[in-house]
């Protein structure tokens, strides 16, 4: 496998760049680009993450304009809880409240250290608890059916490759067989696949590193893809992409996500989405007895509290475990 790290492009963008956003007036609006420059500077949150902060602190500093608060220093505590509750009868979800909360909160901080503000006047402000809900899971039975179905779809009756058909079984084989996340998977460079010891390196969240197995099956999706596949459908647009699209570009989030629906229904199992296959492999590895430390490195989790949500689906597997090797059992 090559020495190169991941490339860190692959997780810029430009969150300076306001024009998408609501206007505001030239002194805020300078505010939430200096916070828009510190937080792509902050590398422990995904792109998106970042720019939903950028977009939540623009709507935030919008409804403290409308309620009489021109400027930073006048924003107070009654205003970001009339931001929250103004949201909340509007219905928005609770992970949604939370995270704007969260962006609230970011901001503050950081104008204080900025000396912006003298007060971070969010140390305050609540934020409603987000209910931890169990992963969607496919049963072993179900993940086999939907990555067989894929791997027929793949070719015709007579055997020949179906390049399109191909990346969709590539990319769930890898969803499931390296439980990777499909951020992840979709800024793969071909250099970063290893198929003669079966690993793959990807960039995970925070930009952190990690080199990830992936097993027999998935590894012949892989060599097909890249002989068949990938050579039919690449362009001088396509780089060093793993999986290219139709024009050759770098294939996208949302026609991974499609092709799993599309995977899910002619499989006729339950209707997932990319991440669900991520879950299904971190259960079935615990099903399996591998433990919680290597399950984390796998999926990359920062938090083996992450890790541990998984443990649910195998209550009676830890029990067993419990019986046999604890002494007061």
């Amino acid at each position: 496998m090559p020495n190169g790290g991941c490339g860190s492009r692959l997780e810029y963008v430009d969150l300076t760049d306001l024009s998408g956003l609501p206007r505001l007036p030239d002194d805020l609006a300078e505010a939430v680009r200096r916070f828009a420059t510190h937080l792509d500077a902050q590398r422990g949150h995904s792109v998106h993450t970042r720019r939903a902060y950028v977009a939540d602190v623009t709507d935030l500093l919008r409804y403290a304009r409308r309620h009489g608060r021109e400027s930073l220093r006048a924003l107070d505590l009654a205003t970001l809880r009339g931001w929250l509750a103004a949201q909340s009868e509007r219905g928005l979800a609770r992970s949604t409240l939370a995270r704007r909360g969260a962006s609230a909160r970011a901001f503050l901080r950081w104008a204080v250290s900025a000396g912006l503000v003298d007060e971070d006047v969010s140390a305050r402000l609540a934020s409603p608890k987000v209910p931890r809900t169990l992963p969607t899971v496919l049963g072993v039975g179900d993940a086999a059916r939907l990555l067989d179905v894929a791997r027929e779809a793949a070719h015709t009756t007579e055997g020949h490759a179906r390049p399109g058909a191909l990346r969709a079984w590539v990319a769930a084989e890898l969803l499931y067989g390296a439980g990777v996340r499909v951020g992840e998977l979709v800024s793969v460079d071909v250099g970063q696949v290893d198929r003669a010891e079966r690993l793959v390196r990807v960039l995970g969240k925070g930009g952190k590193e990690r080199v990830v197995p992936f097993g027999i099956p998935a590894a012949r999706a892989v060599d097909e893809w890249l002989g068949e596949g990938r050579p039919e459908l690449a362009t001088a647009a396509s780089r060093d992409a793993f999986l290219v699209g139709e024009r050759g570009g770098r294939w996208g989030q949302r026609q991974v996500r499609e092709a799993v629906h599309r995977l899910a229904a002619l499989a006729g199992v339950q209707d997932i989405a990319p991440h669900a296959l991520r879950h299904s492999a971190a259960t079935h590895l615990l099903q399996g007895g591998s433990d919680l430390r290597s399950v984390q490195e796998v999926l990359g989790h920062a938090s083996l509290a992450t890790t541990q949500r998984y443990t649910h689906v195998d209550a009676d597997r830890l029990r067993a475990v419990y019986a046999q090797a604890f002494p007061r059992a």
